[in-house]
């Protein structure tokens, strides 16, 4: 059963357009703003890709609940789930989607790296560790809602990384660590087939034992899906932030001399190329327009600046 879909993160993308054509932004800041555009157009077409597998494999099931875009925020610390599943028996499944645009490698020590057709490679967080901790925070949660099993029981938790149908995985040898979490969207039903077949007798007993009905299930989602916090779509970083514009000061104002019908051919820069005002050099056809009107400069010659009115 679908209890929530993902948020909408329109509004979160057309801000983002709309401050790209901003003249206000500086180096740093056009940068941020391009990483976030395609950082979250990457984020909500692996998320999309996710979410419909998922939804294939459980959205009309009655023994699973699924949930989308889940953020948590217990204690000050925050949980964001990208997709979850909550099976009747108190299961878990916490699946965390990556859409990278390179290869993905994964080591014997688990650590993961992209490599891009450019030939670089990067490093990048274990998005299972990070699942992990997801875990913590959701389980804190579950404890305050009181979500547990009969004769409280603890809930099982499942971590799983959904990468693109049409990813590349480099693995390590699997006796050196263990990739079977990681696997493409589109193989979520096989690797659950998979992780059933793996059950002991011992496993399957003590999950029918722990069994509940389809409306606790329902009542559990519905609970976790009313403690959702989303984040602002308007948010952003500091430094992003509008800057304040500080006015020009105004240009002082220059007084010109009293207009003279005659010229003052004593003054000392008579007919010459230097502004009367404020002795700046002027051009010849500055001068020349001053010489042309003697009534209104007195013979003398002013910089445009200084000519006033």
């Amino acid at each position: 059963m679908l209890i929530k879909a993902a948020d909408d993160k329109q509004r979160r993308m057309r801000l983002l357009e709309d401050l790209q054509s901003s003249p206000l932004l500086d180096q740093r800041q056009r940068e941020w703003l391009q990483d976030e555009r395609m950082r979250c157009q990457r984020g909500q077409q692996g998320e999309r890709e996710a979410a419909h597998h998922i939804d294939h494999w459980k959205k009309d099931s009655e023994h699973h609940a699924v949930l989308h875009d889940l953020r948590f925020v217990v204690d000050g610390e925050t949980a964001q789930i990208d997709h979850l599943v909550i099976g009747r028996t108190l299961h878990f499944y916490l699946f965390e989607t990556k859409c990278f645009g390179g290869d993905v490698e994964i080591n014997e020590q688990g650590e993961w790296s992209v490599a891009y057709a450019n030939g670089r490679r990067y490093g990048v967080p274990s998005p299972l560790e990070q699942s992990r901790r997801h875990e913590r925070i959701l389980d804190k949660l579950l404890e305050r809602l009181d979500i547990t099993g009969r004769g409280s029981l603890k809930p099982t938790y499942h971590h799983v990384v959904l990468l693109h149908p049409k990813a590349t995985i480099r693995r390590p040898d699997a006796k050196r660590f263990d990739t079977r979490d990681v696997i493409k969207a589109d193989m979520i039903q096989r690797w659950h087939e998979q992780y059933i077949e793996s059950l002991g007798v011992g496993d399957v007993f003590g999950k029918l034992l722990n069994i509940h009905s389809t409306e606790t299930l329902r009542g559990w989602a519905e609970k976790l899906a009313r403690q959702h916090r989303p984040v602002n779509p308007l948010e952003l970083p500091e430094f992003m932030k509008p800057k304040a514009v500080i006015a020009p000061d105004p240009a002082p104002k220059v007084s010109v001399p009293e207009p003279s019908a005659q010229a003052d051919s004593s003054h000392p820069l008579y007919r010459k190329l230097v502004c009367a005002t404020c002795e700046a050099k002027i051009s010849f056809s500055e001068g020349r327009f001053c010489w042309n009107q003697g009534e209104r400069f007195g013979g003398l010659q002013y910089c445009r600046g200084c000519q006033g009115g």
